[in-house]
């Protein structure tokens, strides 16, 4: 049952994506293409933060069947490898796209974090997602997204993605220290209206990446005895939830922000 419900998740979001993403996309013979230079790169952090996700998730299920842990985690990490590759297939027949040798090595890399289970028996670092709706959407909606649930995948200039990491595993056993809270930092990017930095300077726009330092609360650390609460604090744990932040860029220098999501 537990691969029958993954399977029709999984078919029913790669549906979901070809309706958002592809459907308006050109088909032509499977090709690669060298996308690295565009979007600052954000695109390649979000491939690195679903793989891990995935794998983690994957991991999660397995052993809700009653898995070992160390083979839980293993399996977790080839089926969040497996997972992906569907997309770049989509990619490689898309006239717009292609299929891209970053975007494997971005999948590899959150595959391959999520193995720290098997390093400390538990996960420390965690990639986490936060979104704000941009003006710049509107520039070109057939691009950066017409509404919401596209412009969270397409529209980069509000993507912001973290890498929260745990404090107490790291002190001492008697340390009082919360074990929920812990420290986060995020990269993301503005004025992206176009994918190559060229394109935006050519139109008048001046991309930039963003650096932030902020708090972050490890939901999963929370303890709570219910066992739909832990289920829902472990989806929530792949936000960051909104927290004072400090930024910095090269435009504006520091900035601090009171909440920032």
């Amino acid at each position: 049952m537990v691969y029958i419900g993954a399977s029709t998740v999984y078919a029913g979001s790669l549906l979901a994506l070809n309706e958002i993403w592809y459907k308006e996309s050109p088909r032509t013979n499977f090709h690669f293409f060298n996308d690295n230079a565009q979007w600052l790169q954000i695109d390649k952090v979000g491939h690195f933060y679903s793989a891990y996700h995935l794998s983690h998730t994957g991991a999660r299920i397995f052993r809700w069947t009653g898995m070992d842990k160390q083979k839980a985690t293993w399996l977790g990490a080839a089926t969040g490898m497996v997972l992906l590759i569907p997309i770049e297939f989509l990619d490689g027949f898309s006239a717009e796209y292609g299929a891209s040798w970053g975007d494997l090595l971005a999948n590899s890399t959150g595959v391959a974090l999520s193995l720290q289970n098997l390093l400390w028996q538990e996960p420390r670092i965690h990639p986490k997602f936060s979104f704000h709706q941009t003006s710049l959407a509107s520039m070109r909606p057939n691009v950066l997204g017409e509404n919401l649930p596209q412009q969270m995948i397409k529209d980069y200039n509000g993507q912001t993605y973290w890498l929260a990491f745990d404090i107490q595993p790291w002190l001492r056993e008697t340390s009082k220290f919360p074990s929920w809270l812990g420290v986060a930092l995020g990269y993301g990017g503005e004025q992206m209206v176009y994918a190559r930095s060229h394109e935006n300077q050519s139109n008048g726009y001046d991309s930039y990446r963003q650096y932030y330092l902020s708090l972050d609360i490890n939901l999963t650390r929370i303890r709570v005895k219910n066992k739909f609460l832990k289920s829902l604090f472990f989806a929530l744990n792949t936000i960051h939830i909104p927290a004072p932040a400090l930024e910095w860029n090269r435009k504006q220098g520091f900035r601090v922000h009171a909440l920032y999501f």
